[in-house]
């Protein structure tokens, strides 16, 4: 297919957009959608670095789908930037666990299109991911072994991580050097609001952004994306009920 010059230039302006903040202006996603030769082009530029494009409310994003992304955030950076001092790999195992409770607390099922859910207070952030966790803790040595060859996912470094944060101390009148559960979701939280996929609603209570919700739809939703580990943490949830 040939292009004009001024389709190529405007498909590299909204990537070079996309890929310098994340996200593209409304002019932007009326181009994007208004022309094909235009969208095409975004979409191979994105390709190229193993990136998607995605509109979201009125506003385009960039997504990275592949750990080799150079857009994908690594787990150096998380550490440097996001996590406390002296964080391990066992800090992000559990960072990516809050994540996908938080996530799933807004679902009824990992089949769910739409959220069934307005907000989440943290405070039942914190009680799902203590239920998911009791969970895991009756399940005996030898499976879970199996389960992290399954999902590929550190269930024992999780557990583990998780039960170390003393959550006693979180009701303490004095604060103490110790990470607790509560003060790591604070910490994973500023995460996900750095990225755009939640808002804080006041007094502790969070909200899913359009963009969040575009990306659970579209990948989080899909078992050869998630590794049916979606489908495993709502069973968790049943086992407790």
């Amino acid at each position: 297919m040939l292009y004009e010059d001024k389709q190529v230039i405007e498909a590299f302006r909204i990537f070079s957009n996309l890929a310098v903040k994340g996200q593209g202006q409304k002019d932007d996603m009326r181009l994007y959608f208004g022309d094909d030769a235009i969208r095409g082009l975004v979409e191979q530029f994105a390709g190229e670095l193993n990136c998607t494009i995605i509109a979201a409310g009125d506003l385009l994003y960039l997504v990275p789908m592949a750990v080799d992304s150079p857009f994908h955030v690594s787990n150096e950076t998380l550490k440097r930037y996001y996590l406390p001092s002296r964080a391990v790999n066992a800090d992000i195992y559990l960072m990516y666990f809050v994540i996908i409770v938080l996530f799933g607390e807004f679902y009824d099922s990992y089949q769910t299109t739409e959220p069934t859910r307005d907000f989440l207070p943290m405070a039942e952030w914190l009680k799902s991911i203590n239920q998911r966790i009791l969970s895991l803790k009756e399940i005996d040595l030898e499976e879970m072994k199996k389960m992290e060859q399954s999902y590929e996912y550190n269930w024992k470094d999780i557990l583990e991580k998780w039960d170390a944060m003393d959550d006693l101390k979180e009701t303490a009148k004095t604060q103490t050097r110790t990470i607790t559960r509560l003060a790591f979701l604070y910490t994973v939280r500023r995460f996900l609001e750095s990225q755009g996929l939640i808002s804080d609603v006041g007094e502790d209570e969070l909200v899913l952004t359009e963009k969040a919700k575009t990306i659970i739809q579209r990948y989080y939703m899909e078992i050869e994306h998630n590794r049916g580990i979606l489908e495993f943490m709502y069973q968790l949830e049943h086992d407790k009920r």
